[in-house]
């Protein structure tokens, strides 16, 4: 019996990192892969084809996250602008007060939906996904 593939997991644990983050009374940022198919981001604030946004309800006007993309309107250097991603284009999110969080990591196939989800700091955000074989470890 084949198995319908499933669709990913990263908008689910975007919205509930955010969730919880935003519960926890911290400011969550999100790192953006600026280069990703539809992102809106000023390019002036895009380094190394990444962009940090703090994405707190207290800085941002119109927020709206929902499964397929990420929306809201702020300020840089004082100009307005309508920000718009993906949900596939963040690559991490984290509270800026502690760096809590989680880094995503995506297939290297992108004909299969699933993502993989790694505790880390967002500076390890740009490293890329091991290309060996998945293993575990029992840890006693």
């Amino acid at each position: 019996m084949e198995q319908t593939p499933m669709t990913s997991n990263q908008p689910y644990l975007l919205k509930a990192f955010f969730d919880w983050i935003v519960d926890n009374d911290l400011t969550p940022y999100i790192v953006v892969n600026a280069n990703h198919t539809g992102v809106q981001v000023p390019v002036d604030y895009v380094k190394d084809g990444q962009i940090v946004l703090n994405v707190s309800p207290t800085a941002c006007a119109h927020f709206h996250m929902d499964y397929d993309s990420v929306s809201f309107q702020a300020r840089f250097g004082g100009q307005p602008h309508r920000i718009y991603m993906p949900c596939a284009a963040v690559v991490a999110i984290y509270a800026r007060e502690n760096g809590a969080g989680t880094v995503f990591t995506h297939d290297i196939d992108e004909n299969q939906a699933n993502s993989g989800v790694t505790e880390a700091h967002p500076e390890q955000a740009k490293k890329p996904a091991s290309k060996g074989r998945p293993s575990l470890k029992v840890v006693k």
